[in-house]
């Protein structure tokens, strides 16, 4: 849906090492690093659609980043994967019917307070 979406973190090795083990489970990979100030461009297989990183001392305003998953299962991986890299739960994998019937995604904050969801929009099995 977007061809890249870039933000400034206070901390950006703590942030790299988060959305790297976070977004693993959603087959997201560092496609390209700079310098800090550059930062890392995060990207899934076959997408030209990138996260890009960079250190920044500027405070970063809220942000909510929500990642597609294909499956229910990635959105569990995911979630497991972002509290054992050091986000803090925001909501557990489960089903948000207030959006949709198929709705089925989990919620972390990541290193800077930012709102981190994987969503699955396909039907259980």
């Amino acid at each position: 849906m977007f061809d890249h979406v870039k933000f400034g973190a206070s901390d950006y090795a703590a942030s790299k090492a988060f959305f790297v083990k976070a977004l693993e489970p959603l087959g997201v990979t560092i496609a390209s690093e700079g310098t800090p100030a550059y930062g890392v461009e995060l990207c899934a297989k076959g997408s030209n659609a990138s996260l890009c990183i960079c250190q920044t001392d500027e405070k970063p305003a809220h942000l909510h980043l929500a990642f597609v998953a294909e499956t229910r299962q990635q959105v569990d991986a995911f979630y497991r994967a972002a509290l054992e890299a050091g986000g803090t739960d925001n909501g557990p994998p489960g089903l948000r019917p207030k959006y949709h019937a198929n709705y089925y995604a989990a919620f972390v904050l990541g290193p800077d307070g930012h709102n981190i969801e994987a969503v699955c929009h396909a039907p259980g099995a």
